[in-house]
C-alpha cells in the first residue's frame, strides 16, 4: 500500500449520529504514538527474497522518515514501507481526520465483519466496517493523474492489546483491484511485530508477502535497537 492523501469536497448527505459515535469508540480504541511524540532511530535490515541489506532509519514523523541502506532500490521501499507505518500510526484526533465527514451506516449491520460505515466527501468513495469497537475493514478508490485507477481491502485480521488498553494490528491482507471491472491485481498479506520503548509501541518487524511478475515475493523489515529521540 502507498500512502495517500484524502480530500474533502462538498456533500449534501446529513451525518448520522450513530455512525459518528460507532466510529468514534472505534478511532479512540485504535493505537497511536502519543502527541508528543518526537520519533526514534533504529538499526534496519531489509530483506526481499533473500536479498538483504543493513543500515539504519530515523522517524520523526509521517512526512519525516530517513532511511539508510547501500543499496538505492531497497532503500527506497523501505522509506515508503516506513512512511506508511508513521501515517497510520502518527498522533492525531478524531475531527482531524475521519471525524471531519459526513459518517453514515449502511444495511447490512449483520455482515460477519460488521456494518459498513461510509465516510461520505472525502473522495476516494471510502467506506469501513466496524465490529466490536475496532475497524475490520477498509475500502477505498484512488485515481492519480497519469495513472490508472486503482482500488483496495483492507481486511484486518488479527490485533495485540497495549499496555494501553488499545488496539495494535498485527495482521492483515490488502486486496487492490480495478474500479471499472472489479478484475483483482493483487494482494498483499502483512504480518507486525512491534516492542514497547518508553510509552511507544514501535515497529519491530514487518513481513509482506505479494504475488509479482509471476512469482510469490516475501519481503520483511526488522528493526533493532530502538532509541527515542
Amino acid at each position: 500500500m502507498e500512502t495517500y492523501q484524502r480530500e474533502e469536497n462538498k456533500t449534501d448527505v446529513k451525518d448520522d449520529p450513530l455512525a459518528r459515535e460507532l466510529l468514534r469508540k472505534a478511532f479512540e480504541k485504535t493505537a497511536r504514538w502519543q502527541h508528543d511524540f518526537k520519533g526514534f532511530t533504529a538499526d534496519l535490515t531489509v530483506n526481499i527474497n533473500g536479498k538483504e541489506s543493513r543500515g539504519t532509519v530515523t522517524v520523526k514523523g509521517p512526512r519525516d522518515v530517513s532511511v539508510g541502506l547501500s543499496d538505492p532500490e531497497l532503500q527506497k521501499w523501505a522509506e515508503g514501507q516506513i512512511a506508511m507505518i508513521a501515517v497510520h500510526r502518527g498522533p492525531r484526533s478524531f475531527e482531524e481526520s475521519d471525524g471531519k465527514y459526513a459518517l453514515t451506516l449502511g444495511k447490512d449491520k449483520d455482515h460477519p465483519m460488521g456494518p459498513s460505515l461510509v465516510i461520505n466527501g472525502d473522495g476516494m468513495h471510502s467506506f469501513y466496517r466496524i465490529k466490536g469497537d475496532r475497524i475490520t475493514q477498509i475500502n477505498r478508490k484512488m485515481a492519480h493523474p497519469g495513472m490508472s485507477p486503482v482500488a483496495f481491502t483492507i481486511n484486518v485480521e488479527d490485533s495485540a492489546i497495549t499496555q494501553d488498553g488499545k488496539f495494535l494490528t498485527t495482521r492483515y491482507t490488502v486486496y487492490y483491484y480495478s474500479p471499472q471491472d472489479g478484475k483483482l491485481a493483487n494482494v498483499e498479506s502483512f504480518t507486525d511485530t512491534h516492542k514497547r520503548v518508553a510509552s511507544s509501541d514501535l515497529p519491530a518487524t514487518r513481513r509482506i508477502i505479494s504475488y509479482e511478475n509471476s512469482e510469490v515475493v516475501t519481503k520483511s523489515l526488522a528493526f533493532e535497537n530502538h532509541k527515542m529521540l
